[in-house]
C-alpha cells in the first residue's frame, strides 16, 4: 500500500508540474494583443461580457466574476443560450471576450454575425490565431498551452488553466489601471471575512477624521 501511495503522490506532482510548464509557455506568448484587449475594456462604455461553453464556459464564469469583483461590470453569457435569445443581453457598447481552445466551436462561431450587427467589440482567446474564431474577432489573444494532461490528452486541463490565467491577468491589470482600491474591494465583498475586515478598517478611518 505504501508503494502505491508514493506512486500516486509522484504522479500528482508530475501533473501539477506539467500544468505549471503550460502556464510558462503561455506567458511567453503575451504580446500586443493583451494591450489592445485591456485598452478596449478600459474604453468600454457598456459592460464586459464573457462567453464560452463546456469547460471554457466554467472558466468564463470565473473570469467574469473576477472582473466584476475587481471593479469592471461584467457577466457571463453561455454561448448556446445566446443563440436562443440571450444575445439580446448584449449591446453595441459592450466588449465580448469569447473563449474557445480550438477556435472552431460552432456555437460560439454562430454568435459572430449577430455580434457584428449589434456592434460589440470582440476579443477571442484561442490556441490558434488563425482559427475561424481567431481570425473573426477584433482582437485575438493566443493561448496555446500545448498538450492536455490525462486520458490521452483528451479532456480540457492545461488549456482550461491557461485560459483562466489569461483572464486573471487581464482582470487584475485592468483593475490596477482604473485605480481599484482595498476599500472598493470591500464594498463588493461585504459577506466575506476579508470584506468585513476591510469595511471595519474603513469605518474606523472615517470616524478618526
Amino acid at each position: 500500500m505504501s508503494v502505491n501511495k508514493e506512486k500516486y503522490i509522484q504522479a500528482c506532482k508530475e501533473k501539477i508540474k506539467l500544468e505549471a510548464e503550460a502556464l510558462l509557455r503561455v506567458a511567453e506568448q503575451v504580446d500586443g494583443s493583451y494591450t489592445q484587449a485591456i485598452e478596449a475594456i478600459l474604453g468600454c462604455k457598456g459592460r464586459l461580457i464573457v462567453t464560452g461553453l463546456g469547460k471554457t464556459g466554467h472558466v468564463g464564469k470565473k473570469i467574469a466574476a473576477s472582473f466584476a469583483s475587481l471593479g469592471v461590470p461584467a457577466y457571463f453569457v453561455h454561448s448556446c443560450e445566446s443563440l436562443h435569445g440571450d444575445l439580446g443581453m448584449i449591446t453595441g457598447e459592450d466588449v465580448v471576450i469569447m473563449i474557445s481552445n480550438s477556435g472552431k466551436s460552432s456555437e460560439i462561431l454562430n454568435m459572430l454575425p449577430s455580434l457584428k450587427i449589434i456592434g460589440a467589440k470582440t476579443i477571442s482567446i484561442t490556441k490558434d490565431k488563425l482559427s475561424p474564431l481567431g481570425k473573426s474577432t477584433d482582437i485575438s489573444i493566443l493561448c496555446d498551452s500545448g498538450d492536455e494532461i490525462g486520458c490521452y490528452g483528451l479532456p480540457p486541463t492545461t488549456s482550461a488553466i491557461a485560459a483562466l490565467a489569461v483572464g486573471d491577468a487581464l482582470a487584475t491589470v485592468t483593475s490596477e489601471m482604473i485605480g481599484f482600491t482595498k476599500e472598493d474591494y470591500a464594498v463588493r465583498h461585504p459577506g466575506g471575512a476579508l470584506g468585513q475586515k476591510l469595511i471595519k478598517e474603513y469605518n474606523e478611518k472615517v470616524n478618526r477624521t
